[in-house]
């Protein structure tokens, strides 16, 4: 689907004529109607305007910072393009609903993501694309991938680049597949030796074996027997080599796989789930594995042996190698057909196959909901519908792959039953030795067998395409939040300094608009605001867990920018409102932020979140399994594992996000009085909806609707009587109710 078309010479002048020194021409596509007229127009995006040229005329101009909207709608025959420019609805062109639907359809998208970022920002030849200018279709994001017209060469080149190091290991199965190649070739000669010279029809002509004859017969045998033994040594051999390197490159390329994944910001790797990245790291890189330690060797010895064995059925007999010749335009015309259907079959598959790993995966993440709500029976019915109808689409595939493959192995042979046919004339009248229609035999059957091979090749290539588009997806994934070239390690000491900080999630959507405030080290800062107002986004930005759009967030002076990620968060310590405990013992989750923490730092973190107690009543103590996300304890006790992990990393910024939310009131006081002493000469932000847990704060700041529109001490916004006052007032009656 194209989207840049080039203007007809006169259109191109009154473009030229018009567009600034500062725009670049992004997209430009046909429209065919106008003013009930059928035309050749076209509408050109450059990244500031729209130019509507119809016969070197310069029809109409539309400012893009003046749009807002855009949209296309099918009446009869024909179809619109509107956008809504000062407020008011546009009807920019009309074109025949059609091939320029599609086209449209990705302009509509374009041109909405270009109008929500700032016009004025210069759109270089440096400027990341966000469309594929081949087929129209968006990149996967932060990539300049297109799965559609992902380049195959491309692939294997980058995959060589992986297996720097192991291409000793990974190319002696082709080392071996050489001599593969000599022995399928000598064998037969031999053998047509021993049954032209040694081995004779029985009856009047039969000739017994003695003196040389016999000698020479043993060392026909024998030479068969030493090349089997040989070529089986070799097979074992290049069996553990490709065992080793394909564990190997597995193992390099999961490492590479999760170390980008640990890489990427928050906001990637929530757009995708659990099971998704499991079966990249996992299923796609096996899938990788077995093509190129298996498939591609084989691929080698395959081709090499078709073509040796062609050039030596020449030699022999021309018109007999014509004859292996009849079926393969036949055949390759059919193998060229059925890879797109392979292809498409099997992304399909992938598809299925990967929603219904999804499924189970989320079912068994919330098997306690599924349970209180009684709906085993809901989720069994859904996975086994999942399972269906990706099943049934393994089952159609694996159907018709097996119906198709037979008859072109059948197309293939066909020249085989040519060959059989001629070779037993010649042989009939004397012109050949059988031994050597058996030469020739055996030669067409190594020309005839990669060619039978080479009709699974689709299926195999396409399996693997699908699963190293999905690896490369991740691997050559931006990351939206990533460290400048020379990033700044520095000693916190809490000063914290927020400048007119614009974030949405997505940029033309804010979460947090315009905040400024500014907090002392030390102090205790309290963040309020009804639910989405955009506390827990604000202490995420501090966290540097997504980067700001507009504005600057320092730390003790310096754009947390330019602070390294590992020196930001080893200085910041964290409990979220959702408590996460790692399957483990409680030792260990506690010693989380700090791997090498001695017994009695432990301890004495627990002991500071009013945690010992609890742990040493439990059976083994410290070294209790808490379970997969601590199933084993409660809500409480979970929260006060995850202060102590807090407090015993010492950090020199406190991030509280609801941190006493899932305590009773007698738990909430012991925490309270806890965290009143860790909050001591350290930077805390925190979150609580009991308003009352926020009286000891310093500051309180309240958001509301992604603004800050309050920020004082707990006295002075009661005295003001706006939305703090409010909030109070209505916890209050609550707690009286």
């Amino acid at each position: 689907m194209k989207l840049l078309y080039e203007l007809p010479d006169a259109d191109k002048k009154a473009y030229d004529a018009a567009v600034g020194p500062d725009e670049k021409l992004l997209y430009c596509v046909p429209f065919n109607i106008l003013d009930d007229k059928f035309v050749d127009g076209y509408m050109a995006f450059t990244n500031k305007k729209i130019y509507k040229l119809e016969g070197g005329r310069l029809l109409e101009v539309f400012d893009l910072k003046d749009a807002t909207e855009f949209w296309t709608e099918v009446m009869y025959g024909i179809c619109g393009f509107y956008a809504k420019i000062d407020g008011a609805t546009r009807l920019l062109c009309n074109f025949i609903s059609g091939r320029h639907l599609p086209r449209y359809a990705v302009i509509v998208k374009a041109m909405e993501i270009l109008v929500k970022r700032k016009i004025d920002e210069p759109i270089t030849d440096d400027t990341p694309e966000q469309f594929c200018q081949e087929c129209g279709r968006p990149y996967v994001r932060n990539t300049t991938i297109c799965p559609y017209c992902m380049d195959k060469l491309e692939v294997y080149k980058k995959l060589w680049g992986m297996t720097k190091g192991l291409r000793l290991m990974m190319f002696f199965p082709f080392i071996v597949s050489v001599f593969s190649v000599i022995f399928s070739f000598v064998v037969p000669w031999i053998q047509a030796i021993a049954i032209d010279q040694y081995i004779k029809p029985t009856g009047e002509h039969a000739t017994a074996l003695t003196g040389d004859r016999m000698t020479g017969f043993i060392v026909v045998i024998v030479a068969i027997v030493s090349i089997d033994l040989f070529q089986r040594a070799l097979g074992v051999l290049q069996a553990r080599f490709s065992a080793i390197a394909g564990n190997k490159f597995t193992l390099v390329l999961k490492t590479l796989l999760y170390e980008k994944l640990q890489s990427l910001s928050l906001a990637s790797i929530q757009r995708r789930t659990t099971g998704d990245l499991m079966g990249r790291v996992n299923h796609d890189t096996a899938q990788m594995q077995s093509f190129i330690t298996g498939t591609l060797p084989s691929l080698f010895i395959q081709v090499a042996s078709f073509i040796v064995a062609l050039v030596v059925l020449l030699i022999i007999n021309p018109l007999i190698c014509a004859f292996v010749f009849v079926p393969i335009p036949v055949t390759v015309f059919a193998i060229k057909k059925v890879w797109e259907v392979v292809q498409r079959r099997n992304v399909k598959a992938w598809i299925l196959n990967t929603r219904t790993s999804y499924l189970l995966q989320d079912i068994l993440n919330g098997i306690r909901v599924v349970k209180s709500f009684g709906m085993e029976e809901r989720e069994i019915s859904r996975f086994k519908e999942s399972s269906v109808i990706s099943s049934s689409q393994n089952e159609s595939n694996a159907k018709l792959f097996d119906t198709i493959f037979p008859l072109l192995g059948f197309l293939i042979q066909f020249g085989n039953f040519l060959i059989a046919y001629y070779g037993n004339l010649l042989v009939f009248k004397g012109e050949m030795g059988l031994g050597t229609l058996a030469q020739i035999s055996s030669y067409a059957s190594i020309i005839y067998g990669p060619m039978l091979w080479i009709t699974h090749i689709p299926r195999s290539i396409s399996v693997f395409l699908t699963s190293a588009s999905k690896v490369f997806e991740i691997l050559e994934e931006t990351p939206e939040v990533a460290d400048i070239g020379l990033p700044i390690d520095i000693q916190i000491e809490g000063e914290i300094n927020v400048k007119d900080v614009t974030f949405g999630y997505q940029s033309y959507n804010p979460v947090l608009e315009n905040i400024n405030v500014k907090i002392n080290p030390g102090e205790m800062i309290g963040i309020v605001g009804h639910s989405g107002s955009g506390k827990s986004t604000f202490i995420n930005l501090v966290m540097r867990l997504y980067d700001v759009n507009e504005g600057a967030i320092e730390i003790d002076g310096v754009n947390i920018k330019d602070i390294s990620q590992s020196a930001l968060r080893s200085q910041i310590g964290v409990v979220l409102q959702e408590t996460f405990l790692f399957s483990g013992t409680i030792r260990e989750n506690i010693a989380y932020s700090k791997p090498y923490a001695t017994d009695e730092e432990i301890i004495a973190a627990a002991r500071t979140a009013n945690a010992h107690d609890f742990i040493m009543n439990l059976p083994q103590g410290y070294n209790t399994m808490v379970g997969e996300k601590g199933y084993s304890l409660s809500g409480g006790e979970r929260q006060r594992i995850a202060i102590a992990r807090a407090i015993i990393h010492n950090p020199r910024i406190l991030i509280l996000d609801e941190a006493t939310a899932s305590l009773d009131t007698e738990t909430e006081k012991l925490i309270q009085d806890a965290l009143n002493k860790l909050v001591r000469n350290r930077t805390t932000l925190a979150i609580a909806h009991r308003l009352s847990t926020l009286r000891n704060a310093d500051k309180l700041m309240v958001l509301d609707r992604g603004k800050l529109v309050e920020f004082g001490t707990h006295g002075e916004l009661l005295e003001q009587k706006g939305i703090y006052y409010r909030l109070v007032m209505a916890q209050r009656k609550l707690a009286q109710g």
